[in-house]
């Protein structure tokens, strides 16, 4: 099963290579991973999507709560959350196919930030498969490069990750 922990981190040099060697260690798979810091700028907040069954992210947060540079570690995945993911996406825009690429991006609430005589760099943000639906809508020999940003998750209602 797919799961989305989030935890509070020091905001120091290698914590993350920390966490990444908790993982590889014991050969576990980081699906995506995003980090950046929060409003102290003495802590980092980072999201990690990994899969595993239930026993197996147990264990997971169990290592990672035992990491020094860690302070609180949440299984977004237990509870009502909210999950996020930025994609730029530049295509090829000429012809007819330029005005089929401000339509799809329309259709998926993208937004065009750079447009060139030959190409569009489209903005989109959604769940995972609302950018992997916007890819498989379009003729994927029009796609010049994709980058993602990898999922950011937040808890839902009075569930809060903070200090």
């Amino acid at each position: 099963m797919r799961h989305v922990i989030a935890l509070l981190i020091e905001n120091e040099s290698g914590a993350l290579s920390r966490v990444s060697g908790l993982f590889s260690a014991r050969g576990y798979n980081i699906e995506s991973l995003t980090v950046a810091p929060t409003e102290d700028p003495s802590l980092s907040r980072m999201t990690i999507v990994t899969t595993g069954s239930d026993d197996i992210i147990e264990q997971i947060t169990k290592q990672l709560n035992k990491l020094v540079d860690v302070v609180k570690v949440v299984d977004l995945s237990e509870a009502a959350h909210i999950e996020r993911e930025l994609m730029l996406i530049k295509v090829r825009a000429t012809g007819k196919d330029r005005e089929e690429m401000k339509r799809m991006a329309d259709i998926f609430r993208g937004r065009i930030i750079d447009a060139t005589e030959s190409s569009y760099v489209i903005e989109l943000t959604g769940n995972q498969t609302k950018l992997d639906s916007f890819i498989g809508a379009i003729d994927g020999s029009l796609i010049l490069e994709t980058v993602r940003s990898g999922i950011t998750g937040i808890g839902r209602s009075d569930r809060i990750l903070k200090l």
